[in-house]
């Protein structure tokens, strides 16, 4: 796992000044002004010490000095073989670039915001409506669930409101469905990877999730039957589309035997499904088998938080026909009472005047570029989808990937550790990378370029030491 190192950048470098002051500090001032002058930027690579104090004139320890004090500075990061680079943010107090959170990469954008101004003046003007800050602790209002059946249509096409629930974010959702349909002891059988949302829900609610054996389209049917009829799961909890961690999305067919095996068995599937409107390209989500032939219940949850804004804590439940509302909405109040209302009314709002499928289509595009430069930077092998808000990198097995990951901390860089998404808790060499933590394209180069360095120099798995 190496790559060719980044060229040097050796424009910034002056004769020393006789009288000018110690000689390192002189080196350490001419990188600090090439910073400031543009001449170096963020990512930039220096020459290596004993290069540098060849063309200097200078001994090594002179050099080595210079250098030392501009990491103390924070002005410096260091990769041992893989060389010394410009660190990625001079100026901000927060350096780190956190590629551990899924979170759409619109924030600060000028786009975005721009989008966002004129229905944030809208909730200005709705502040007179006292209503926005009182109790609403039912379904949704027709007016907001009107609204997001209209969201919704690309994947079931026309539907009655009545079959809707809003929450305060999928997680709320998936807490509420366990909550309602099964009972503390009970089993859960879900993809061996899978939501860590999910899995904390699992332990605080005190259901037992079970792994189910995956291949590159998901869950795998025959190991579902086999863990049907070996320990019948009260449930199944699966993410059908760009799969959270591994990115695999269910083919129409797979999804099919999937909903088939339920339905033998009879056990219901809560179908989480974030990034379906990201992908633009998946087949329709199992909810629309279940609902032309009424046999396996399946609850359908689709969140904003991945598409829109984590902010606006806003996702909707979409009821199996003719299933009762009221378990469901119990769970609901029991765990939030209500989801604010002043978020779900900008929801409703953006998706009413058109907004919020501009902003998504804004993300889609975001995101397609924000995959083709992981794709010029990271290793090969990684598996993605061109418009998914992370990827899932498998590493070699003499790859260490907790040091790797302290390293990456130690250098301002947060991932996600393959760990974090184990049912069963067996280890997995890989990281789950996202790539909406960036601010901006720039910085995400940044980011994944000092990741590869970070891969180049962190090689082995350290010894198991044996104690008897």
């Amino acid at each position: 796992m190496t790559r060719k190192l980044k060229k040097q950048n050796t424009r910034w470098i002056r004769p020393l000044e006789r009288g000018g002051g110690a000689r390192y500090q002189q080196i350490a001032q001419q990188v600090i002004n090439a910073v400031n002058n543009g001449v170096l930027r963020p990512g930039d690579r220096l020459p290596p010490q004993r290069e540098l104090a060849n063309v200097m004139g200078v001994d090594l320890t002179t050099v080595t000095r210079a250098y030392k004090e501009l990491r103390l500075a924070g002005l410096l990061n260091a990769y041992g073989p893989s060389g010394s680079y410009v660190a990625h943010a001079l100026n901000h107090e927060d350096q780190r670039i956190d590629l551990s959170m899924n979170i759409p990469p619109l924030f600060g954008a000028n786009g975005f915001t721009g989008r966002l101004r004129p229905n944030l003046a809208y909730m200005r003007d709705q502040a007179d409506d006292v209503s926005l800050m009182s109790y609403h602790v039912g379904a949704g209002s027709t007016y907001d669930r009107e609204a997001a059946a209209s969201w919704l249509a690309p994947m079931f096409g026309e539907m009655n409101p009545s079959r809707l629930l809003i929450s305060a974010g999928a997680q709320s959702a998936i807490s509420a469905i366990l909550l309602a349909y099964s009972r503390s002891g009970d089993s859960i059988a879900a993809e061996k990877l899978t939501y860590p949302g999910f899995l904390a829900a699992c332990r605080v609610l005190q259901r037992r999730a079970l792994a189910v054996e995956t291949d590159d389209e998901g869950m795998i049917p025959d190991d579902l039957a086999r863990m049907c009829k070996n320990n019948k799961p009260k449930m199944i909890y699966l993410i059908p589309t760009i799969n959270n961690p591994t990115t695999t999305t269910m083919s129409l067919e797979r999804r099919r035997a999937i909903y088939d095996v339920a339905s033998r068995y009879d056990v219901a599937i809560i179908e989480d499904d974030p990034y379906w409107l990201l992908a633009g390209d998946a087949p329709p989500p199992i909810a629309t088998l279940a609902q032309a032939d009424h046999r396996a219940p399946v609850f359908y949850i689709s969140t904003l938080s991945k598409c829109l804004a984590p902010g606006l804590r806003t996702a909707y439940i979409v009821l199996p026909t003719m299933e009762s509302r009221e378990p469901i909405q119990d769970a609901l109040r029991a765990i939030m009472l209500m989801p604010n209302q002043s978020t779900v009314s900008m929801a409703t709002h953006l998706i009413r005047n058109g907004s919020a499928k501009e902003i998504l289509q804004q993300l889609r595009d975001e995101l397609f570029q924000r995959q083709q430069i992981a794709c010029r930077l990271l290793p090969d092998g990684f598996q993605a989808h061109p418009h998914g808000l992370h990827l899932w990198l498998g590493l070699p097995e003499h790859v260490d990937h907790y040091g790797l990951i302290q390293t990456a901390q130690q250098q301002g860089l947060g991932v996600a550790s393959a760990n974090a998404f184990c049912v069963d808790g067996q280890a997995v060499n890989a990281l789950r990378i996202s790539l909406g933590g960036a601010k901006d394209q720039s910085g995400l180069e940044i980011a994944l370029e000092k990741l590869t360095d970070i891969f180049a120099g962190v090689h082995t798995k350290p010894q198991r030491q044996i104690i008897v």
